[in-house]
């Protein structure tokens, strides 16, 4: 069977959820019984977003294959199955890089080096060989809006490929938006139109087009989109705001998309079968509780620097039908003037758990530790990733070992206690460029800990990472005589991937990413763990003011 293709592309404006379209139409065809494959082709010419602010880009998801790729390779491995790694996301910068050293090479044999062919020819033959693992159908997103210079040799690829590959093969969805008028009192669909207009201009006609808005489209509005924009009335599909991204293939399937794409590709599958999903929305819908996480990190004015950690958190919560609230705290706005400052713990009261997440860099460094000392002295559950982790260690030496200089040579190169460091500092070791430790690593697991427990009594298992410093060892025995536990290692036993605090109600930090293998119906264990710890502190102290808050007749009494 020929390989099938669905090209999703975007026009209007951008962050009108092309990703999230693009996954939720992967999870309508795997809930069909089809394998799927994802790919996201990103139109900047950085080589990838390793290298970029996360205020601007927002978070960098890693793939088990250490590949550090666009935030939206996340939402393709949440909602599916498709076996991510870097050939799954390309930008501009990695295509004209790989053309630029086969010209270097000779490989073109001195013909002049152009657009069309050579670089339309690279993205096909990219296409080709994620298409080549064996997928039903394989899924691409072509980042940026018609329109952006920056797009159209990829939108040129796309249209090449329906030529080379025929209609039965193709199917092109254009994600666009409806905006309501206030003023007018009314949706509008003109910016629908030039859109597709634009999209017609290169060679491309759109077969489905998904209009996001944030009220239905009416029947009436569906006939005019149909009408001027030249498709099926029943392919012009409303992409509507909803609540829950989870919701989104619930509502594309009752739109029928599934089955437009099944018809245009000339397949044939079994019905989807969305029973999970759709008790999945209505746990999100319906929850019994709440539980309040306060998150402290260093890119919380823009969300979706944590955009698999919210998610993951999410799960948790969903799977112990909870809805999740979560405070965003900026880091810097904890830290004190004076060790015996402590006013900060006001803004830390009322969390039901406390996390810290990944980051780089010493800003808000301090405010992080006053946050973790917080948790652990006040029995508040803690759960630090990557630099949560790292600052869980230099707390615990700081304050509890008496250490006052301890910190990690991230920060503070010259600190004579650097319980975090990189490992080959000491080896004499000088690095440039790539040295960080990145993508799947084993983990052995301490028998009876806190981790393995919520492992399921594993004994190894395998998370992502995407770090350069690391636990040192040399202050192993201070930091585990004052408590510490390092519960989790890798196999040779170099680098520490676990720490934990026995004898609180949940005190672990973790030097991998648990967030980037989370799934909304497989819920990361440490998550699911962290959200059942912070469920019964939540439970513990509403009992607890309820018991110290006297009664109206004791009141009366007295």
């Amino acid at each position: 069977m020929s390989a099938k293709y669905v090209f999703v592309t975007g026009g209007v404006v951008s962050s009108l959820g092309k990703g999230l379209a693009a996954a939720s139409i992967g999870c309508l065809l795997e809930s069909r019984g089809l394998r799927v494959n994802m790919m996201k082709f990103d139109p900047y010419l950085n080589v990838d977003p390793g290298t970029m602010s996360p205020f601007q880009h927002g978070e960098v998801f890693v793939t088990d294959d250490g590949a550090e790729t666009d935030l939206d390779l996340g939402h393709y491995e949440r909602f599916t199955h498709a076996p991510l790694s870097r050939d799954n996301n390309l930008t501009t910068g990695r295509i004209y890089e790989q053309i630029i050293l086969k010209e270097r090479r000779g490989d073109y044999l001195g013909k002049t080096v152009q657009v069309i062919p050579h670089v339309t020819n690279e993205i096909k033959n990219a296409m080709r060989k994620v298409s080549a693992n064996g997928a039903d159908v394989t899924i691409i997103e072509i980042g940026g809006t018609v329109g952006d210079i920056e797009s159209l040799p990829f939108l040129e690829a796309i249209r090449q490929m329906r030529q080379e590959l025929g209609r039965e093969n193709t199917v092109f969805i254009h994600l666009t938006l409806v905006p309501w008028i206030a003023a007018a009192q009314e949706l509008k669909t003109k910016p629908t139109q030039h859109s597709v207009k634009e999209l017609l201009s290169i060679g491309i006609q759109a077969d489905i087009l998904m209009c996001r808005s944030d009220r239905p489209l009416g029947i009436e509005m569906k006939k005019k989109i149909a009408a001027f924009c030249n498709v099926e009335e029943k392919a012009v599909i409303g992409a509507l705001t909803v609540p829950s991204i989870y919701e989104v293939p619930l509502g594309f399937a009752l739109e029928g998309v599934d089955s437009l794409i099944l018809k245009y590709l000339h397949m044939e599958a079994p019905e989807a079968n969305l029973t999970e999903w759709k008790a999945l929305v209505d746990r999100c819908y319906h929850p019994k509780d709440t539980v309040h996480i306060g998150i402290v990190g260093k890119y919380v004015e823009y969300e979706d620097s944590y955009k698999s950690l919210k998610e993951a958190l999410t799960h948790g919560a969903v799977s112990q039908n909870l809805k999740l609230k979560v405070t965003w705290i900026e880091a810097e706005g904890l830290e004190s003037k004076f060790p015996e400052d402590r006013s900060y713990e006001s803004q830390l009261e009322g969390f039901d758990g406390i996390l810290v997440p990944g980051g780089f860099g010493k800003r808000g460094i301090e405010g992080m530790l006053n946050a973790i000392r917080y948790a652990r002295e006040k029995q508040v559950p803690y759960f630090g990733i990557c630099l949560g982790m790292q600052t869980a260690c230099i707390e615990i030496a700081r304050n509890v070992c008496g250490l006052k200089d301890a910190n990690s040579s991230e920060f503070n190169p010259a600190s004579p206690h650097r319980i975090i460091y990189k490992l080959r500092e000491l080896l004499g070791v000088e690095e440039m460029g790539g040295t960080m430790r990145l993508g799947a690593w084993a983990c052995v697991l301490q028998e009876g800990s806190l981790a393995a427990k919520a492992y399921g009594g594993a004994t190894e298992i395998s998370e992502r990472h995407r770090h350069r410093y690391e636990f040192n060892r040399e202050y192993e025995a201070l930091l585990t005589g004052a408590g510490l536990s390092l519960t989790g290692t890798t196999p040779d036993a170099t680098y520490v991937e676990i720490v934990e605090l026995p004898g609180h109600p949940f005190f672990l930090g973790c030097q991998f990413h648990p967030e980037f293998k989370s799934k909304p119906l497989e819920p990361h264990p440490l998550f699911r763990e962290f959200i059942i710890a912070s469920y019964k502190n939540r439970l513990a102290r509403l009992a607890s003011e309820s018991s110290e808050t006297p009664s109206l007749t004791s009141t009366m009494s007295s």
